[in-house]
């Protein structure tokens, strides 16, 4: 495998982890908008949804830290 190719898996692998960001914040954000004004425990669920798959995305950009280092040196 070229040096290329491998930045290219690391690009697609970024992508990935930013597009499954973005789609989810914006549905969450979508349903939110359904959600009544005086629902505290909806809009506390919606945000907690939120939080999770932004810190699961901090954990996929981790990994895929770990992936460019064995890609490169390896």
């Amino acid at each position: 495998m070229t040096l290329g190719f491998k930045l290219g898996v690391v690009f697609v692998a970024f992508l990935t982890i930013l597009a499954v960001v973005i789609v989810v914040a914006f549905r969450e954000r979508t349903r939110g908008k359904a959600l009544a004004d005086d629902d505290i425990a909806g809009q506390q669920a919606q945000d907690a949804r939120v939080m999770a798959i932004i810190f699961s995305a901090i954990f996929g950009g981790m990994a895929l830290t770990l992936l460019v280092s064995w890609l490169v040196f390896f």
